[in-house]
């Protein structure tokens, strides 16, 4: 006969509480084994556990929809369930907690059987001499029990073993602990002990170990010993390069700008597919596609343009939100960029309502304080009706009617231009693509035009993409052609680069830039411009925001292509040429 003791708990305290608590104890009675089970809600705890129960139990169960602190039964066999999994399966629950007795009771037997001098060895063998530094986050679908839990025994672990650990939990009230870039950096390795998606683009170039919340609950040492034996990462080609300074530029961004791209790239999926889908409306359909009720293109107008298009301002608000306050603040981020959509304001007031909703979530996450007993009302109640409600009438009464104004003289200025004003544009957005190569000028040019897609204004969006292919394209034409102003990597480099141009990914030209940045950042601002401002003289549309040369493919997603590859080839020519007068030969020994 097993002591299993439970705790469960709902957000009201009342009918799953309740019926869940009467289910393991009746069911455990049948089963022949004794159980005491603590209750938590609304009316705060019932039937509370002793200290004296708890060193008796064989086993705990965590049945709840709230958050419970577990640091009390640190040490004991746990389970985490929800409350409607302990009311319909409660045998299979309880046959759970059974089995978690007889694991943990193998791996006690195992440790014990080893050998102290081994264990040393073995940890010793795993990493080199010194105390090291890990980082790791913790997580689980309810964000409750094994989330915490997981992330205490990982402590302990690297305790016992002499390391330092700092651990991320993401559970169901947000991130606590965070992980600094410093953090990171300072890492010997990082482990990812989560049951739930966990997004790892931050641990670029670190031994990264992914494992579930029940090894690092079993054995934390083990976890940490399994890191920090992984190999270092290796050096990259070109194209691994890239997108690791993609990655590591990515973590080194704090502050609304780290927001905004946040916002941007969830968006970014929802605005390709819906620009694609506009296209192939085009090409089915003629331009009178979306009138033509029940025929293929005005299908795919509907859900290109009335429905992905319609959508992608909500998701910028929601996700802008989401990288501020978590989890929280995606519903007042949504409703907030959608309540912009059909005011009019379009996606300068979703930026607006995404920022308001993300930091006044956050605001209030930090400000209000709950009961532990009561922490799971704040992430499905309280925070998002409060937030949403401040948020809509904010955007209805203050926001929505001027961010409207200021959208719609943008739209009207940007559709009447002359030649001469579109000149200008195309030359600045074109500079601005190639300035620092992905970096915040780069996205601030780049979020504009995708923004005005919404607004079906796609010249912007057209010049941001060729300018954006033409440093990649520009130095590696250079180091084909000019091979003694380039060093022997950066030619066999150059194979790639041109991969990575026509497939509009600007980053592929930093590390040409990082080595000779005076000579080689003029060079491609100057080619840039020139492609954006012929783009934009010539009127040519592009529907969708990303693909590169491979969109051209697509009907109707380019107009006036010949205009559109005549200026990515013109781009290209004079970035080369202006390589070719700034960048002087090396000699031998430079060259290698």
């Amino acid at each position: 006969m097993a002591k299993i003791i439970a705790v469960t708990g709902c957000p009201t305290g009342i009918a799953h509480t309740v019926m869940a608590a009467e289910a393991l104890k009746k069911t455990a009675s049948v089963m022949g084994h004794e159980i005491k089970v603590e209750t938590q809600g609304a009316e705060g705890v019932k039937s509370a556990l002793t200290n004296a129960d708890i060193i008796a139990a064989d086993v705990v169960i965590i049945s709840s929809d709230i958050h419970v602190d577990v640091k009390r039964f640190v040490g004991k066999p746990m389970i985490a369930v929800t409350t409607s999994e302990a009311i319909r399966k409660t045998k299979a629950v309880i046959e759970d907690a059974l089995a978690e007795i007889a694991e943990v009771a193998e791996i006690a037997e195992v440790k014990e059987k080893t050998p102290a001098k081994e264990k040393v060895s073995a940890a010793a063998a795993a990493t080199p001499v010194g105390v090291k530094k890990l980082v790791g986050i913790t997580s689980c679908p309810t964000g409750i029990a094994h989330t915490f839990m997981a992330a205490e025994a990982l402590r302990k672990g690297a305790r016992e073993l002499g390391y330092e650990i700092k651990v991320e939990t993401q559970g169901s009230v947000g991130a606590k602990s965070v992980l600094t870039p410093e953090d990171i950096a300072q890492a010997d390795a990082v482990i990812i002990a989560a049951d739930a998606y966990v997004d790892t683009s931050r641990f670029a170039g670190k031994r990264l170990h992914e494992t579930s919340t029940k090894d690092a609950l079993h054995s934390g040492v083990g976890v940490i010993e399994a890191a920090l034996a992984l190999p270092e990462p290796d050096k990259a080609d070109l194209i691994g390069k890239v997108k690791e300074l993609k990655k590591a530029r990515s973590t080194t961004r704090t502050g609304p700008y780290k927001h905004l791209m946040t916002g941007v790239s969830y968006m970014l999926p929802m605005v390709v597919a819906g620009g694609l889908l506009i296209a192939l409306a085009f090409a089915f359909g003629g331009i009178y596609a979306g009138n033509e009720d029940g025929s293929l293109g005005w299908a795919l107008m509907q859900i290109g343009g009335a429905t992905a298009f319609t959508l992608f301002v909500p998701v910028l608000a929601g996700f802008i939100a989401y990288s501020i306050a978590d989890r929280p603040g995606i519903t007042p981020g949504l409703v907030g960029g959608m309540l912009a959509s059909t005011l009019g304001a379009g996606f300068l007031g979703g930026i607006l309502a995404g920022f308001m909703a993300g930091y006044l979530t956050k605001f209030l996450n930090d400000k209000i304080n709950l009961p532990d007993n009561l922490q799971g009302l704040k992430p499905v109640l309280i925070l998002p009706v409060l937030s949403t409600l401040v948020i809509g009438l904010l955007m209805i009464y203050l926001v929505g009617p001027p961010v409207k104004i200021a959208l719609t003289a943008l739209e009207t200025w940007l559709s009447g231009m002359q030649q001469g004003s579109a000149l200008m544009l195309g030359l600045l957005l074109g500079a601005m693509m190639a300035f620092d190569m992905g970096g915040p000028v780069n996205k601030a040019a780049y979020t504009f035009a995708v923004g005005l897609l919404a607004s079906k204004i796609y010249m912007p969006m057209a010049a941001v993409m060729a300018a954006g292919m033409v440093p990649p394209l520009g130095l590696a034409l250079a180091a084909t052609l000019f091979k003694s102003r380039f060093t022997t990597d950066e030619r066999e480099a150059s194979k790639a680069a041109y991969v990575l141009g026509i497939s509009f990914i600007t980053e592929g030209a930093i590390p040409f830039a990082a080595r000779d940045p005076f000579r080689v950042i003029p060079s491609i601002m100057v080619g840039a411009a020139i492609t954006g401002a012929i783009s934009m003289v010539s009127g040519v549309d592009l529907l969708v925001p990303h693909g590169g040369i491979f969109v051209l493919l697509i009907p109707n997603a380019v107009t006036h292509l010949l205009n559109y590859i005549i200026a990515i080839a013109a781009g290209t020519i004079a970035a080369t040429g202006m390589l070719f007068v700034l960048k002087k030969p090396l000699t031998e020994s430079d060259s290698v």
